[in-house]
């Protein structure tokens, strides 16, 4: 679920306390709905799901979606740019919190292998569809991507200052695109697959050419 995620992704928290009953409800019901998009276009794609079919999912009749989202492209473009900013945000928390390299190096891991596990249809949409978005919003995207991943590569540099910039960006590079690459695994019990991908991603972050 994307709510259930804030949680693990450092998501500010006071803002939801500070909420009204009505607007806390609004608020849930729009990540409801988040969240079944996310799953109906990993399934059939963006181009294969109706904003209708979004609504019958959460039990929104066609009209009242428009109190949610705009669009169909509004709501893929806020459920991309926001996982985006959970994810470079609880990076840069974990930086924050971690004075130790080996222990930042694993709480980013431990936060990418949490979203993986946890979101897997997002991984599948965004992979899939974030060509869709308008060019203004893809940049937003792209832009936070590469400042997470140069996040990850400082962090590696941190724990292996022997690494240039080429050499730590091909490791975390291979590293993120192994963990997104888990939604095409065969299914597994969730704890041993969070347990096997720490090891698999710690493996090719500390991997040494021969």
């Amino acid at each position: 679920m994307i709510r259930s995620t804030r949680s693990a992704l450092q998501a500010d928290s006071e803002d939801e306390i500070r909420l009204t009953p009505r607007a806390r409800a609004k608020a849930e019901r729009r990540e409801e709905i988040l969240t079944a998009a996310s799953k109906l276009m990993s399934k059939h794609g963006f181009r294969g799901v109706r904003l209708d079919d979004i609504g019958q999912a959460v039990g929104v009749s066609g009209p009242a979606m428009y109190r949610h989202f705009s669009s169909k492209e509004d709501l893929l473009m806020e459920m991309l740019t926001d996982i985006s900013e959970r994810l470079h945000a609880a990076a840069e928390a974990v930086v924050a919190s971690e004075s130790d390299p080996a222990a930042r190096l694993e709480g980013l891991i431990a936060v990418h292998v949490d979203f993986v596990i946890t979101e897997p249809a997002l991984i599948s949409v965004q992979y899939r569809d974030l060509e869709v978005l308008p060019e203004s919003a893809r940049r937003k995207v792209r832009s936070l991507q590469r400042q997470y991943l140069d996040i990850w590569t400082k962090a590696l540099q941190g724990h292996n200052p022997a690494l240039d910039d080429t050499s730590a960006r091909i490791r975390v590079s291979g590293g993120i695109g192994l963990l997104n690459s888990s939604p095409r695994f065969p299914r597994a019990p969730r704890e041993y697959l969070r347990h096997l991908l720490t090891a698999m991603v710690r493996a090719s972050l500390t991997a040494e050419a021969e």
